[in-house]
């Protein structure tokens, strides 16, 4: 009796050693599949077929779920199909794939980028600051950061001076003075009504109600003056 549960014993242990096999050789098989959807990606990607790289990358993570390269390059693909919110939960979930801290930092400056085409600056800086910090050598990151905080500052100071624009009512004499400009508008005179504008806002403050107005002609003006 002892001797059969003695045999009954091993040929667990046999059972677990197949097993252990058989799921070794699964991963192995998968992680083969995963690496080879990964580089026919790559080569769409190159051709810059980023819908067909995207495929191949999702398919890649059908094989491998932890596979930390196909979640990062199906950003990539994402982003250069204009899907910028998408592609920043992508370079998110690679972020937490992955202990390198260089590769940490990639994740973190794309997603910097993709949150700034999204337009969503505040997010965009956060994100470039946090990948700065393990990889502080990264100039692009750098450059990008800068511009994200000017890109920001322009978007306040907008936003403050509608603010203040929006309290501002235009006296009588802004009003007259913008009904002149916009006759020298419709005379091709844009350079004279932008200076027109800009004398009367010396005389009287309340000509910033027209700020946007003011800006508007201004660029107009010099793109006309480029163009004689």
């Amino acid at each position: 009796m002892l001797r059969k549960i003695i045999h009954i014993e091993k040929q667990s242990e046999i059972k677990i050693l197949i097993a252990i096999i058989f799921f070794t050789l699964s991963a192995l098989i998968n992680a083969q599949g995963d690496k080879k959807f990964i580089r026919q990606g790559n080569r769409e990607y190159k051709k810059d077929k980023y819908s067909e790289a995207e495929i191949s990358y999702r398919r890649a993570i059908d094989k491998n779920q932890g596979s930390a390269d196909a979640v990062f390059n199906i950003g990539d693909a994402l982003y250069k199909q204009n899907k910028f919110d998408e592609a920043a939960k992508q370079f998110v979930d690679n972020h937490y794939l992955i202990e390198d801290k260089e590769k940490k930092s990639a994740s973190l400056y794309n997603l910097g980028n993709s949150l700034l085409m999204a337009n969503k600056v505040q997010e965009s800086i956060e994100a470039y600051k946090s990948s700065l910090k393990l990889n502080p050598a990264n100039m692009e990151a750098k450059y990008n950061l800068a511009y994200a905080q000017d890109l920001l500052k322009q978007q306040q100071d907008q936003k403050n001076n509608n603010q203040d624009q929006n309290k501002i009512e235009p006296s009588e004499y802004a009003k007259k003075l913008k009904a002149e400009a916009d006759k020298l508008n419709s005379a091709g005179k844009f350079a004279d009504a932008f200076n027109l504008m800009q004398e009367g806002l010396k005389k009287d403050q309340t000509v910033i109600y027209y700020k946007d107005f003011i800006d508007k002609t201004g660029k107009v003006a010099q793109i006309d003056l480029q163009l004689k």
